[in-house]
C-alpha cells in the first residue's frame, strides 16, 4: 500500500476513535452491548471478540537483507468462546491475522499473517482440593495460547499480528501456602502457509504441529520468600530435528533459570532478577552436513525500580539485560530466548524487531505512567553493546567476524502511549521508536547504509 495511503488509513481510524468517544459519551453510564448480552448473558458460556487495525512505518532498516523502508497496515480478529460445567472448561479461540499491501522483498510473512486458525481449541479440569485441604489442581489438554513465568522463554505474543500457539497437556497446582507450579509437554505450532504468493491471496492452510518439534517444561514459584518477595524456579527443554521441507539446526536444549521479584507498590521499591543457563547442542547451519556444536549460553535481566505517589502513578527504573553471543572456540555461545516475548523488555517486533534477546548487553533506564484508568504509557532510553563482537548484534543480522567494527551497536528509544476512548470498548495505541545506530551498526560489512532507524505504528483496538 502506498506510504500517504496507509497514514491517511491510520489517522482516519485515530479520528473516527475520538469520534465515537465524543458520540457516546452522553451514554457513558450505560452498560456496553457485547456479544456476551446479544446471547442472552448465560452463566455457563461466555463469548468475546477484538479487532485490532494497525499501521506500521519503519524507515532507517536495521537488519541486514531488507529494504531501507516498510509501510503495513494489518488487521487481526480474534473470537474467543468458553463453555463451563462443573469443573470441566471446554474453549475454543479463532485467530485471524492478515496484512495488506504485500510487496516481494519485504518483511511480511508468516509472523504477520495466519488467517482464520484456530489457535486454541482445549479441555480443562479443575481438581479443588486435590494436593490437599486449600489446594488448587488443574488438566489442560489440546490447543493452547502459554504465558509462563517472567515469558521470557515461553509466551503467546501479543503485539505481533499472529501469536504462538501450542499443542499438548499443561497441569497446574497451587497449594494452600501460595506455591504454585507449571508443569508442560506441547508442540509448537508452525504457522501455515509459508510462500508471499499464498500469504498474499490470503490462502486458508490449519497450522500444523508435529514431534519434529517439542517443548517441556517445570516452573515452580513461591511467594513471600523473604519479605514480599516472590522465588521463581523453572527448566524448560526443546527437541528440533529436520522434517521433511523443512530444515532445521536440531536444536537439543536445556535452559535453567532462577527469578526473585518484588511487585512495584506505591512509596516503595521493587525489583525483579532472572538469571538463565542454556545447554545441550545445535548444530552450525541448517544443512544435513552440518556439524554440532555444544551449547553454553547465558541470560540475566536485573531492575531495580520506585513508584511515586500522586495522580500521575509514575514508576521510575534502571535495569540491565545480557545475552550471550558466539565466539571463536568450540562450543556456540548464542542465547536462544526459544518462544519468548520480546516487547516488555525490548522493542516491537512487527515489522521492526532489530533487538531481542541475543548478543546484546543493555543497561536502561525506563519511566512509566498511569494516570488514571483510560491512560497509560512508557518512555525507555537503552544504549547497546554486543556481548560477543564477533557474532551477530543481536537479531538484526548485522554481523563482523572480525570483531574489526567494535561493540558499540548505538542508543534504543522506545515509547508506548495507550488510551481507552471508550472505556473497555475501543482503545488507541501509539508506539514509537528510534536507533540511533552505533560504529558497529554504521560500519559493519553487511550494516545497511540507511542512517538511523525510526519506526511509527497507530492502532485501534475494539472490544466486543
Amino acid at each position: 500500500m502506498p506510504r500517504n495511503a496507509a497514514t491517511w488509513l491510520s489517522a482516519a481510524g485515530l479520528a473516527l476513535a475520538v469520534c465515537a468517544n465524543s458520540g457516546m459519551a452522553a451514554a457513558k453510564e450505560a452498560d456496553p452491548v457485547t456479544l456476551q448480552a446479544l446471547i442472552g448473558n448465560p452463566d455457563d458460556f461466555t463469548l468475546t471478540a477484538n479487532s485490532r487495525v494497525r499501521y506500521e512505518t519503519l524507515d532507517g532498516q536495521a537488519r541486514a537483507g531488507f529494504r531501507s523502508a516498510e509501510d503495513l497496515v494489518s488487521l487481526r480478529t480474534i473470537v474467543s468462546a468458553e463453555y463451563h460445567s462443573g469443573n470441566l472448561r471446554l474453549g475454543a479461540e479463532l485467530w485471524d491475522s492478515r496484512a495488506f499491501g504485500i510487496d516481494t522483498g519485504g518483511i511480511v510473512g508468516p509472523n504477520e499473517i495466519n488467517t482464520v486458525e484456530m489457535v486454541q481449541a482445549y479441555a480443562t479440569l479443575a481438581l479443588p482440593g486435590a494436593l490437599g485441604k486449600g489446594s488448587t489442581a488443574s488438566l489442560q489438554a489440546g490447543r493452547m495460547m502459554l504465558n509462563i513465568g517472567s515469558r521470557r522463554l515461553i509466551a503467546a505474543d501479543d503485539y505481533r499480528n499472529t501469536t504462538n500457539g501450542y499443542t499438548g497437556l499443561r497441569a497446574d497446582a497451587k497449594l494452600k501456602d501460595g506455591t504454585t507450579a507449571t508443569a508442560l509437554y506441547v508442540l509448537p505450532q508452525i504457522r501455515l502457509p509459508e510462500d508471499i504468493a499464498s500469504l498474499r491471496s490470503g490462502k486458508i492452510q490449519m497450522d500444523r504441529e508435529n514431534f519434529d518439534t517439542q517443548l517441556w517444561g517445570l516452573f515452580v514459584a513461591r511467594p513471600n520468600v523473604i519479605g514480599r518477595t516472590m522465588a521463581e524456579l523453572a527448566y524448560v527443554g526443546l527437541a528440533e530435528r529436520d522434517a521433511p521441507g523443512r530444515l532445521t539446526r536440531d536444536r537439543n536444549l536445556d535452559t535453567f533459570s532462577a527469578r526473585l521479584m518484588a511487585d512495584p507498590k506505591p512509596r516503595r521499591f521493587d525489583f525483579e532478577v532472572e538469571a538463565m543457563y542454556q545447554t545441550g547442542t545445535t548444530s552450525n547451519g541448517t544443512a544435513a552436513t552440518a556439524s554440532k556444536l555444544d551449547v553454553s549460553a547465558w541470560f540475566a535481566h536485573a531492575d531495580v525500580g520506585y513508584s511515586f505517589p500522586g495522580k500521575l502513578k509514575a514508576r521510575l527504573s534502571v535495569e540491565y539485560d545480557y545475552a550471550s553471543g558466539d565466539g571463536p572456540g568450540g562450543k556456540y555461545g548464542r542465547f536462544d530466548t526459544l518462544y519468548g516475548m520480546r516487547r516488555a523488555d525490548f522493542v516491537p517486533s512487527g515489522i521492526y524487531a532489530a533487538v531481542g534477546r541475543a548478543n546484546i548487553s543493555t543497561p536502561g533506564v525506563r519511566f512509566e505512567f498511569a494516570p488514571g484508568k483510560r491512560i497509560e504509557g512508557f518512555v525507555a532510553w537503552h544504549p547497546m553493546w554486543l556481548a560477543n563482537s564477533r557474532d551477530a548484534f543481536s537479531t538484526s543480522g548485522v554481523r563482523d567476524a572480525t570483531g574489526a567494527s567494535g561493540s558499540f551497536a548505538g542508543h534504543s528509544i522506545d515509547s508506548r502511549f495507550r488510551w481507552w476512548a471508550i472505556p473497555k470498548r475501543l482503545r488507541a495505541d501509539i508506539n514509537a521508536s528510534l536507533l540511533l545506530k552505533g560504529r558497529f551498526l554504521e560500519n559493519a560489512p553487511n550494516a545497511p547504509r540507511t542512517g538511523n532507524t525510526r519506526y511509527l505504528s497507530t492502532a485501534l483496538t475494539a472490544f466486543f
